[in-house]
């Protein structure tokens, strides 16, 4: 016989039992009615309660396929092996594996670097030198990483993150591209150089009418930090296609850096309004020169050829002053925090073609070392970093492989303001996850490491330093099975040197 408490006791919990039996049968009784008589969805009309699970295992597939099924090469955009190894650099664990690799390497399009029978010995290693961007601007940039972190934006990045990168950059020794959301203290806040994006909206050094500000222009490169300015035609995950920033994100802060109304919605054109035409485009690039003193570049992903022979030719005839500092060749599978999926998935060359073609054309118009070449879009592994630099880039910039570094699991939730490492999202209790002070060790120890491995790749391949990692160190996967020296392929079709067909852009 149980004691009265028990008794007791035991009845209290028998009734909360059938009250909760209870509210879930009038739940279910009240999905019921909602779902049989709703109209948008076929599945929960025609199997009323049972067809929510539907939505459910579907949004919880691409979890239980990450951490379950999937295996370590098959995820997209980024695979577990590549996330991994970004992680354990990032810890100070040197990215090395054990056992053996599980990397296919016959895929057509795999790059093999080709070793030196007697590859170089650490007595004979050459430290990577700052190589010089700008010779023709009042204040050249000497750059002393030939890896730096890619255009992203306060914004599309949340505070801690924006902070956590710039101690990282600064302890590292690499830039920080804005992006084209402006700058804000958080950029400047570790001392790290800066580059300056300005994009289609001029974001920072706008106007009242959205044109370039001189006043704003020259207060932003009074600023020591900001080593570059970078004139962003086009991006890899949305060439051609200006963006819209909802009036609910333009809050105080947002709209002080911009240089737009608070409250309001803010309009990115597809293209920079007052440039129609290569000539337009060397105009702009002399005057934010002029105004700066500073190296000024442009970035663009390759679609249409055309115009960079072109571009070329006119640069030329104008004289070599009048050529872009830098170019950033963007992938056409570059990531964003936003972007229409027909255009991400289907518009722009990737950077494994786009890459050599636009190194080739500059050197057979004798510009290749007046025009510096970055690379970006999706360049975060050692082995794509050397590529990068074996087929023609002066610079490899990665954004990504450092979201990565500040925790980013790819939840594909950038969008959505619930990015639940704090990396993407401006909700205060899930940037409470990220610490700026610990994650920008990782973002140092990460740019550390990667840098240190693509050296390893040269060593192997017998030049002391990365930069002098040519074509010839590279070998392709064609489809017969057998591999082909990068040195011996032609990125232009023969016959085809002065480009496509022309695209002239209307006024």
């Amino acid at each position: 016989m149980l004691p009265t408490w028990a008794m007791e006791a035991l009845s209290i919990l028998t009734q909360l039992f059938i009250f909760a039996i209870g509210l879930a049968a009038l739940a279910v009784l009240f999905m019921y009615v909602r779902d049989i008589s709703q109209t948008r969805d076929a599945v929960r009309r025609n199997y009323p309660v049972v067809g929510r699970f539907r939505s459910l295992f579907t949004s919880l597939g691409e979890f239980f396929r990450q951490y379950f099924f999937a295996l370590d090469r098959e995820e997209l955009p980024f695979n577990r092996a590549e996330r991994d190894w970004v992680e354990r650099s990032s810890r100070g664990h040197g990215g090395t594996i054990g056992f053996g690799s599980t990397k296919p390497l016959t895929p057509v399009g795999t790059a093999i670097f080709v070793n030196c029978p007697y590859p170089v010995l650490e007595d004979d290693i050459a430290a990577t030198e700052p190589m010089r961007i700008g010779p023709q601007a009042r204040e050249p940039y000497d750059a002393p990483s030939f890896f730096n972190i890619s255009a992203m934006s306060y914004g599309s990045l949340s505070k801690p993150a924006v902070q956590a990168l710039s101690r990282g950059a600064a302890k590292a020794g690499i830039w920080m591209n804005t992006g084209e959301g402006g700058l804000s203290e958080w950029h400047l806040e570790g001392g790290c150089d800066i580059v300056f994006q300005i994009g289609t909206a001029k974001y920072g050094v706008r106007d009242d009418t959205g044109r370039l500000s001189d006043d704003k222009l020259k207060d932003m490169a009074a600023i020591p930090q900001v080593k570059m300015f970078e004139l962003k035609l086009s991006q890899g995950a949305k060439p051609g296609k200006g963006g819209i920033l909802p009036a609910r994100k333009v809050n105080r802060e947002i709209a002080r850096i911009r240089g737009i109304p608070e409250g309001q919605a803010s309009h990115s054109p597809n293209r920079h309004p007052e440039i129609a035409s290569n000539g337009d485009l060397l105009d702009m690039i002399a005057h934010i020169r002029e105004v700066a003193g500073k190296p000024v570049g442009i970035k663009f992903v390759v679609g249409a050829y055309g115009w960079i022979e072109e571009l070329c030719e006119d640069i030329k005839a104008r004289g070599m002053e009048s050529a872009p500092d830098f170019m950033t060749v963007d992938s056409g599978d570059g990531g964003t925090g936003a972007a229409p999926m027909a255009l991400m998935d289907n518009v722009g060359l990737p950077i494994r073609e786009s890459l050599p073609m636009v190194a080739d054309i500059l050197r057979r118009h004798d510009l290749k070392d007046r025009i510096r070449i970055i690379a970006s879009g999706k360049l975060l592994l050692p082995s794509a970093a050397a590529w990068a630099l074996a087929a023609g880039a002066d610079f490899v910039q990665c954004g990504r492989g450092f979201m990565f570094a500040l925790g980013c699991i790819q939840s594909l939730k950038c969008h959505k303001n619930t990015c639940p490492t704090g990396v993407t999202t401006h909700k205060k209790s899930l940037q409470r996850g990220l610490v700026p002070k610990d994650k920008a060790e990782k973002v140092a120890t990460y740019a550390d490491t990667l840098r240190r491995h693509v050296e390893i790749i040269a060593h192997s391949c017998g030049v002391a330093e990365p930069r002098r990692l040519k074509p010839m160190h590279v070998r392709l996967v064609q489809a017969d099975g057998r591999s082909i020296s990068m040195d011996d392929l032609n990125f232009i079709p023969p016959g085809r040197t002065a480009g496509e067909p022309k695209f002239p852009v209307q006024p």
